[in-house]
Formats: structure tokens, sequence, C-alpha cells
């Protein structure tokens, strides 16, 4: 096989795979196969697996179920840490530069499509303001989210098309963008332009009927493996004042269940409302980028259909 196992003169022609699609779609399998094939290693792009502790509610998969791949950027902070694409950005590029220099194949998997672009293209990030920013989260926490949404929505309509009404912290971070640099947030996003043309984005495709009854089932299994304790573990470690992990699908809804707000089906049926709500949100993302190279969910030739279009980026490389 051309993929993998090129020698460290050739890193620069050793392909950047990712992984894409929906979440409960069987990314994590097919990476492991493709990782498997070309000698890869895996690289976490999902922003929650970032945090400790943070397993069962983030499908974070078990070392004994990574078939003896390293994987790298999971577990880095604290959930009283805050992650932004910015530095995850730069780890993951350091990270994959790395791999490429020692002959190995990076394969990029996880939830987070934001961050997924963030790696692979061309995504410049602005500085920030410590006193626009503390002012602007003030405002969040003393009136709430609508009218900073509003706000947005008249500054850089683009950009509110873009980021989900109940995500305080990115609607913060635009309007801050918005301030201090005189121009539309939306100007900030990402191109769909490789920063590295060796890149591939191989899409899991599903029909949504399945797709739909996988999350339930994988929702049904979360609470049965203990959802409910590591949430109230991470609770007692400050979750509930943490500014990104406590906005993760399923703890801010069994927190709600802990605080008694929710019954506990009720906290099952909003996290599974909700997982498919952002599953349908990734599909559209990732429908919207022509480069994607997509693989049924369940083909038995999808992992050789893979290897066959990231044979071809490699080749172009080689060219």
């Amino acid at each position: 096989m051309a993929v993998g196992g090129q020698g460290v003169g050739d890193a620069n022609a050793i392909p950047v795979v990712a992984v894409v699609g929906a979440t409960a779609a069987g990314k994590t399998g097919l990476s492991l196969d493709l990782a498997e094939r070309l000698g890869g290693e895996v690289v976490n792009t999902d922003a929650m697996q970032l945090y400790r502790g943070m397993d069962i509610g983030t499908a974070k998969l078990p070392l004994g179920e990574r078939r003896g791949i390293p994987h790298h950027l999971l577990d880095l902070l604290e959930v009283t840490e805050p992650a932004t694409v910015a530095e995850y950005q730069r780890l993951a590029r350091t990270t994959i530069a790395d791999l490429r220099g020692r002959g190995c194949t990076p394969v990029l998997v996880g939830g987070s499509a934001l961050y997924t672009r963030a790696v692979l293209d061309r995504f410049d990030f602005p500085g920030t303001d410590p006193t626009v920013r503390e002012r602007l989260e003030r405002e969040l926490e003393e009136h709430g989210v609508r009218p900073l949404f509003e706000r947005l929505r008249q500054a850089d309509p683009v950009a509110a098309g873009r980021i989900e009404p109940d995500n305080g912290r990115r609607i913060v971070r635009a309007l801050e963008v918005i301030e201090i640099t005189g121009a539309p947030f939306s100007a900030r996003l990402p191109v769909q332009e490789y920063v590295d043309p060796h890149s591939i984005q191989i899409g899991v495709d599903i029909d949504r009927e399945t797709l739909d009854a996988r999350i339930l089932q994988r929702v049904e299994e979360m609470f049965d493996a203990g959802f409910v304790a590591e949430v109230e573990s991470l609770l007692d470690e400050g979750l509930a004042r943490s500014r990104t992990a406590a906005t993760a699908i399923g703890y801010r809804e069994v927190a709600e269940h802990l605080a008694g707000v929710l019954t506990l089906p009720e906290a099952k049926r909003r996290t599974a409302v909700k997982t498919r709500q952002f599953a349908r949100r990734q599909d559209a993302w990732f429908r919207k980028d022509p480069r994607v190279v997509w693989v049924w969910f369940d083909d038995p030739g999808r992992v050789d259909k893979a290897i066959e279009a990231i044979e071809a980026v490699e080749a172009v490389g080689q060219a």
C-alpha cells in the first residue's frame, strides 16, 4: 500500500485525514480502521473530549477499545478551564506536524466541525481585548444570551446564522471581534481552502432513520453506564462554573435533573432531542463542503473506498 509508512523526508507528502459526519454515524470505527491500514495515529477533534472526566457523555473511546492505536489531544483540561479554538488549532497542528515528521499518518476524528475546519482550513484568529471580553461576559451573565444574539444578528447576520442562538460563549467572542476589529466576525470564519493541500475529509453517510435510532440507543447506554454519577462528580469539581464544558449536550440536562428541575426520563429525552438536533447541524455543515468524500456507514467496502481517495491525495503530493 502506498499510503502510510513514509520516511521522515516525505513528511510533507503524508496526507492529513479527517473522518467527519454526524454524531453516532460511525466515525470512530472508521477512524480506527483507517489508522490501522495507514499506520496512523488518531487526533481528537471533539472539543468536549479535551476534558478529563467527561468520558461517558462525550462517547470518549475507552483505552481498551483503541486497538493499541495512540490517541492524541484527549484529557488535556480540567472542566473549569476554557477550551478555545485558537489554542486547539495550535496544539493540533503541532501534533500533526510531529506525526508526519515520524512518518505517521494523522487521522482526525471528533464531533466538533469548527475544530476540524480550524485545523484543516485557512483560519486566522484575531487577538482578544480583556476589557471588552469582560464587559460582554458580564452582560451575558446579567441579561442572558438573547439580547446579545439579537445584537449580533443586527451587526453580522451571516455570523448569527452560523452560531447557535444559545451559545453564549461564541456570541460573546463574535461581538468582541466585531468591536475590536471593526469588521464582521463572519469575515474571520474559515474558508474552504486547505492550509495543506495534502488533506482529505472522509464523510460517514447514514440515513436519518437509522441515525436517530442509534442516537436513542447511545443515550440509553450512556445513562446505563453511569452518566448521572459522572455529571455529579464533575459538578463537585466545578462543572457548573465552566464557560465551555458545562455547555456539552447531556451534561446540562443531567445537572438540571440533579438539581430537581428535570425528572430522569425528561433529562434522557432532552439529551436525545438535542443530540439529534446537533447531528442535523453537523450533517448540514459537512454537506456544504464539496471536498468531502462520502462513504456509506455500513458499506463493507467503505474502508477500501476511503483508502482509494486518500491514495489519490498522496499521489498528487508525490507528483
